[in-house]
C-alpha cells in the first residue's frame, strides 16, 4: 500500500505554501491573532475562491469534491505557519450537514461554507469535558415540531467568527440518544462569550441557550438519531487536528534548526553539540512516525475500514504526546530568549499545548485504544 502523496496533491502542497509564505508570514499571523475575531477575512475569501475552504464538499454544493488525505496537505500547511483560521471547524460543520442533512439543508447551508461566506463550527463539548456520546447532557425538549435548548456548550471553538453551531443535545435516556441541529448567530436566546485561549491563533468560547428554539428543518436528521454521525465527527475533528500538528511540529523543528545553525557559542554553531543534535534528530524522528499514522488513519476514515477509529485513535495520541515535547524542547534550545515573546518559537509551543486536549488527549485516546482491544 503506496502512502506517497500523487503529483497532483504535491503541486497543491506548493501552492499552499507560497500562498502562506506570500501573505501569512509569521509576523502577519501575530497581527491576525491579536485582532477581535483572529481571522483575515480577505485572506479566507482567497481561500475559499482556490477551493480550499469547501476542499471535502461535494461540487454539487459548491466543494471541490476532494478527499481527506488531499486536505492533509492543507491543513500540514496551514500547520506550519499557525495560520489563524476557522478551516478545521467549518470542515467538521460541512461533514455534519452533508451526513446527516436533507437536500434542502444542504442547498442552504453548504454552498456558503464552501464558499468562505458563512463559517460554521460544532458544539459537542460541556461540563464533563468527555469528547464523547456520554459527555452530551444538554437536554432538547420537544415543542411541537421544534426542540427548546436551554444550558450551554464549552470550549467551542470559533465562536468569534461562525456564523452557524451545530449542536449537539440529549433526546433521551441512553447513551445512542443524540441529535444535532444547526444553530444560526443571532438566534433568539443564544449567547456567545468568546474568551483567550493559551494559543492566541485558536480561539474558543461558550455558547449559553437561553429557550434556543430549533426548528425542525434545522435539525439534521431524525431526533435522537445521530450518534453515529457524532462519534465520525469526533473522528475527524481527532483527525484533522493532527494532520494539523504535523505542520506544526514540522514548523517549530525547521525553526529551531536554522537557530541552531546560527547561534554561535564558544566559537562554534551550537548546532555541532551532541546536546543540541540528538533532540533534533528524535523531533524529525518522531514527525515522520506521527506523518505516516496520520496518513493511515485519514485513509482508514475516508474509506470506511474497520479499525479506522483505532488508527484515528493512534494518531492524536501520539500527536498529544510528542508534540508539546517537541515544542517545548524547542524553546529550550533557544536558551533564554525562546521564552521571550519577541521570538517565534514561543508560538509553537502555545499551539502544541492547545493540541494536546482537543478532540482528546493521549490518555483519552489510549483508552479508547484499550477498549477497543478488550473488545475484539
Amino acid at each position: 500500500m503506496d502512502f506517497g502523496f500523487s503529483d497532483e496533491q504535491e503541486l497543491l502542497r506548493a501552492e499552499v505554501r507560497k500562498f502562506l509564505d506570500q501573505n501569512a508570514p509569521l509576523d502577519v499571523v501575530r497581527k491576525i491573532a491579536a485582532g477581535e475575531e483572529g481571522l483575515e477575512r480577505a485572506l479566507w475569501a482567497r481561500m475559499a475562491e482556490l477551493g480550499w475552504v469547501g476542499l471535502t464538499l461535494p461540487e454539487a454544493h459548491g466543494g471541490t469534491g476532494l478527499d481527506l488525505v488531499t486536505a492533509l496537505v492543507l491543513l500540514e500547511e496551514t500547520g506550519r505557519t499557525l495560520f489563524p483560521s476557522p478551516l478545521i471547524s467549518t470542515m467538521l460543520a460541512g461533514r455534519a450537514i452533508y451526513r446527516l442533512g436533507s437536500e434542502a439543508q444542504q442547498a442552504r447551508w453548504l454552498h456558503g461554507l464552501a464558499a468562505g461566506t458563512s463559517i460554521g463550527t460544532l458544539a459537542y463539548l460541556e461540563s464533563a469535558d468527555l469528547h464523547a456520546l456520554e459527555g452530551i447532557a444538554l437536554q432538547g425538549v420537544a415543542d411541537g415540531d421544534a426542540t427548546v435548548l436551554s444550558g450551554e456548550k464549552t470550549l467551542v471553538a470559533d465562536t468569534a467568527s461562525a456564523d452557524l453551531f451545530v449542536v449537539a443535545w440529549r433526546s433521551g435516556e441512553t447513551r445512542e440518544a443524540v441529535s444535532l441541529g444547526v444553530v444560526e448567530r443571532g438566534a433568539a436566546g443564544l449567547g456567545i462569550e468568546n474568551f483567550p485561549s493559551i494559543d492566541p491563533s485558536k480561539r474558543l468560547g461558550r455558547l449559553r441557550f437561553d429557550g434556543v428554539r430549533v426548528e425542525s428543518e434545522a435539525r439534521l436528521g431524525a431526533e435522537g438519531d445521530a450518534a453515529a454521525a457524532l462519534e465520525e465527527l469526533f473522528d475527524w475533528g481527532a483527525l484533522l487536528v493532527s494532520a494539523e500538528t504535523v505542520g506544526a511540529a514540522e514548523g517549530a523543528l525547521a525553526l529551531t534548526t536554522e537557530f541552531a545553525k546560527q547561534r554561535v557559542q564558544f566559537g562554534s554553531p551550537i548546532g555541532r553539540y551532541q546536546g543540541v543534535k540528538h533532540p533534533l534528530a528524535d523531533a524529525y524522528v518522531d514527525i515522520e512516525s506521527l506523518k505516516s499514522l496520520v496518513a493511515y488513519a485519514a485513509w482508514a476514515l475516508q474509506e470506511g475500514e474497520p479499525d479506522a477509529a483505532v488508527a484515528v485513535s493512534r494518531a492524536k495520541a501520539w500527536a498529544s504526546e510528542c508534540v508539546p515535547r517537541i515544542g517545548i524542547e524547542g524553546v529550550q534550545l533557544h536558551g533564554g530568549v525562546g521564552y521571550t515573546a519577541e521570538y517565534d518559537i514561543q508560538l509553537y509551543l502555545k499551539r502544541s499545548k492547545w493540541l494536546r486536549p482537543a478532540f482528546g488527549d493521549a490518555e483519552h485516546h489510549y483508552a479508547r485504544l484499550a477498549d477497543a482491544a478488550f473488545a475484539g
